[in-house]
């Protein structure tokens, strides 16, 4: 059970060795962090890896095994209710009713949310302009698309005018020009001074936080900015393109010695502590295998690279 620790002032969102067990899983690990006010924080993990169950304590729906964890200075389950003043919570599956309008079901969140009505009306017309939803107010929830019903649900979520939003994967399974959209919208909170607090499994997504954290299996890998944590790559990142990319995959993974080579949409990726080596390898592979490589040059690695790096080799927490 938590103790009774008070936290440390300045931090929107505090945790100290928070675990949640299920059984003989930890899905919730040691969490260990701190997010501090006004700031974008990306928890970043694979499906399964504990980004949703984070959410729930954080958000007092679940009660932690044990730790301790503060959200907008109340303790997450001995203050739950005070916590879910000061917040929103858009989970995966946002409860927007389909047969509403969309001011319909701002309306309804307002209500649950004990919005005063005076003054709704403007705070309601600032969340449609922003969200780009003016147009669309009168149309169904039900009828919008993917990522309408991400921007209605981010509206109703922020209707009450949160300290902290939670948005636990927001635009997962959304089209590439709604989640720029979406994110548009994030940095416009930002000058609100709304901490944002936002799981993902989209590593690209990630390089648009302050600071995220890496985590698998419950645990947290690495924390920092986006170019912190990419210092954790250990070696050099090549990118091979070749013509036919997986058979060239399948030869350099049986006859070169990497740390890591992987396919990344029709390239591969090397990880290695000696490019010029490697890189002659893989040619003189590739060579001899009638695929000469179209291009081999050494990269900037993106998260995606770095996550995969420290998951092949982790051995504990980092910390960027």
């Amino acid at each position: 059970m938590p103790s009774l620790k008070t936290p440390s002032p300045g931090a929107a969102i505090k945790t100290e060795g928070l675990t949640r067990r299920f059984g003989d899983l930890a899905a919730v690990d040691n969490l260990t962090l701190e997010v501090a006010e006004g700031e974008i924080f990306g928890l970043v993990g694979p499906d399964g890896a504990g980004k949703t169950t984070t959410m729930r304590l954080l958000t007092g729906i679940l009660e932690p095994s044990a730790g301790d964890g503060w959200v907008a200075g109340h303790h997450i389950w001995r203050e739950a209710e005070r916590v879910k003043e000061d917040i929103a919570y858009m989970s995966q599956r946002f409860g927007l009713y389909p047969d509403l309008t969309v001011m319909e079901n701002i309306d309804f969140y307002a209500d649950i949310y004990g919005v005063p009505r005076k003054g709704r009306a403007a705070r309601v017309g600032e969340l449609l302009a922003f969200s780009n939803l003016t147009p669309f107010k009168n149309r169904q929830a039900g009828k919008l698309s993917g990522g309408m019903k991400q921007k209605l649900g981010l509206a109703c979520a922020l209707v009450h005018t949160p300290k902290i939003l939670f948005l636990d994967e927001p635009t997962n399974g959304v089209d590439p020009v709604s989640r720029c959209d979406f994110w548009r919208i994030l940095y416009q909170l930002l000058r609100e001074k709304v901490t944002i607090f936002v799981s993902t499994a989209y590593l690209d997504e990630a390089e648009r936080c302050a600071r995220v954290a890496l985590i698998d299996k419950g645990r947290i890998l690495a924390v920092g900015t986006p170019a912190e944590v990419k210092t954790l790559m250990r070696g050099t990142l090549i990118e091979l393109r070749a013509p036919d990319a997986r058979k060239a995959l399948a030869l350099l993974r049986e006859k070169i010695d990497a740390r890591n080579i992987g396919l990344f949409g029709d390239r591969i990726h090397i990880v290695t502590p000696d490019a010029d080596r490697t890189m002659a390898a893989a040619r003189n592979v590739l060579r001899q295998a009638g695929l000469a490589a179209t291009s081999l040059r050494t990269i900037e690695p993106s998260l995606e690279d770095v996550f995969i790096s420290v998951l092949s080799g982790k051995g504990g927490a980092a910390d960027a």
